[in-house]
């Protein structure tokens, strides 16, 4: 089975080629440039079996430029798609850390003992984390006894191999939805 997965939710794209579990190759990019990225990887894309994409939390804008994509390269070639969380991604390449996305807001979106959540960084229990939400916190979480690796360690990127490898519900394209964990803001200003 020939895989394409990619996940736009955090500040680092990530696109993977995955056939029957074996990495043909992957690009860590800016997430404006996933599309090349996709291009970089696929040279014929009617040999795809399945997409997978990260559907979040994350980014809002991101989440949603990143299904759209999968959803529209999906119904194009007319595969199935399967979603998988962007923190199981990320807890999937960093076994024992705690997957910490940026929230924006002065929050994070963490998976803590397997449930997803939306705290400040301060309420994030010590341990490693990674992620974004590690990344730009990291002064006041190592304040507070946190472990974060270094900037350039890859355990701080979802990288969509590990979405291949964890999607199991694949679907119909517009089957796949999002997970925002709280409203986004131009929904909020509605009701206001």
């Amino acid at each position: 089975m020939l895989i394409l997965a990619l996940d736009t939710a955090t500040t680092t794209a990530t696109t993977a080629l995955v056939r029957d579990g074996e990495v043909l190759g992957e690009a860590a990019v800016p997430p404006r440039d996933v599309y090349a990225a996709i291009d970089g990887l696929l040279d014929d894309p009617k040999r795809l079996d399945a997409v997978v994409v990260g559907i979040g939390p994350g980014s809002f804008t991101g989440v949603r430029m990143g299904i759209a994509a999968a959803r529209g390269m999906a119904l194009a070639l007319d595969v199935p798609l399967a979603g998988v969380s962007t923190l199981d991604a990320l807890a999937a390449g960093a076994p024992g850390a705690i997957p910490v996305v940026d929230a924006r807001r002065r929050e994070v979106f963490a998976l803590i003992d397997g449930e997803l959540r939306c705290l400040a960084p301060e309420r994030l229990p010590p341990g490693t984390l990674v992620g974004d939400g590690a990344l730009r916190y990291r002064t006041r979480l190592e304040a507070a006894g946190a472990e974060i690796p270094p900037d350039d360690d890859a355990r701080h990127v979802p990288r969509a191999r590990f979405h291949a490898a964890l999607a199991r519900d694949f679907r119909v394209p517009d089957a796949v939805e999002p997970i925002y964990v709280r409203v986004p803001d131009a929904e909020k200003a509605l009701t206001r």
